[in-house]
């Protein structure tokens, strides 16, 4: 067995989590975990632990929530801790130069892509959005740029034609916790060999917003397929359904029929046994998932036999003017 690392973690969401559980249970030693302050969440907007501080904590761990790293105060305080290594897993804040000289063996970073594809804030979405048929963690040595540092490690999973960013989300950090432990094995051990990421293939993933949910059936069926399943569980693709907004939490292309192929786009076609099927600029989107306003998410079927009064053949969903979006 290698030597035991002292480590300090810094991570905020569940991704996250995942691998201070996987570290927790390894033989390395937390001496101290960072994340996010407590922020209001909720109807009640109550002040609320992230899940990286509620893990710390039930383990007995010193928890650590500067507002910033660029402070002397925070910057000395980190120093104490005497680490060897900083293991950091969207955090959420930057680490200026000073911090990510202070470890011993530096900062690592797990990231839910395959650098340098997908460098930014939502690679997991992203990768289901533009129809990549792989995605993977990436343990990279942390610098100063944007997710530009040295890979350490690589781990590959593919993405299915029904994986969701909810389900490739629990699958990489899974993946992340698994290989976070076998990189700081490594580098206990005999190391590893840091290989600068090729300048050839670098993607940025933007952050997402609720605008870009609303989809446009202007759009191929493909295209709003893939983005349907990249923003389930958030922030969940939506079009409009007369003046209310019909939620779209799963989808597939098919085919038209060659009558259907010259309806407008946006176009309400009979359902299949599984299905809602709408005509898109290109093929027919098949929802198997949705949801109306006050109801919760149903298979299409269940949805049917409780609201078929509102999906009436010839409906053209859009925006609330009868219009598919711009």
């Amino acid at each position: 067995m290698s030597q035991s690392l002292r480590v300090i973690f810094a991570g905020t969401p569940d991704f996250a989590a995942a691998s201070l559980e996987a570290l927790l249970a390894s033989h390395h030693r937390v001496v101290g975990v960072y994340t996010q302050p407590d922020r209001a969440a909720g109807r009640g907007r109550k002040l609320t632990a992230s899940p990286v501080k509620v893990l710390a904590q039930s383990h007995g761990l010193p928890v650590h929530q500067p507002a910033s790293l660029r402070t002397p105060e925070a910057q000395a305080q980190l120093a104490e801790l005497d680490a060897d290594l900083m293991v950091v897993v969207a955090y959420g804040l930057i680490l200026p130069r000073e911090i990510l000289d202070t470890p011993r063996l530096g900062c690592i970073n797990v990231h839910a892509s395959l650098l340098p594809r997908w460098r930014g804030a939502a690679p997991i979405q992203r990768a289901i959005e533009a129809g990549d048929t792989e995605s993977g963690v990436t343990l990279m040595q942390m610098d100063e740029g944007l997710d530009t540092g040295d890979i350490l490690l690589t781990r590959r999973t593919p993405i299915e034609a029904t994986t969701t960013g909810g389900s490739l989300h629990d699958t990489l950090a899974s993946l992340g916790g698994d290989a976070l432990v076998e990189t700081l094995d490594a580098l206990a051990g005999p190391g590893l060999a840091p290989k600068p990421q090729p300048d050839d293939g670098v993607t940025y993933a933007a952050k997402l917003s609720k605008a870009e949910a609303e989809l446009d059936f202007r759009e191929s069926a493909s295209t709003l397929a893939a983005r349907v399943r990249a923003f389930n569980p958030w922030p969940v693709a939506w079009c409009s359904l007369g003046n209310e907004r019909l939620r779209l939490w799963l989808a597939e292309p098919g085919e038209p029929a060659s009558h259907e192929a010259a309806l407008a786009p946006g176009t309400l076609l009979e359902p299949d046994k599984e299905a809602l099927r709408i005509v898109c600029g290109d093929g027919v989107l098949r929802v198997t998932r949705a949801q109306l306003p006050g109801g919760k998410p149903l298979d299409v079927p269940e949805l049917l036999r409780a609201r078929a009064d509102r999906f009436t053949v010839g409906t053209r969903l859009g925006t609330s003017d009868g219009e598919t979006s711009a």
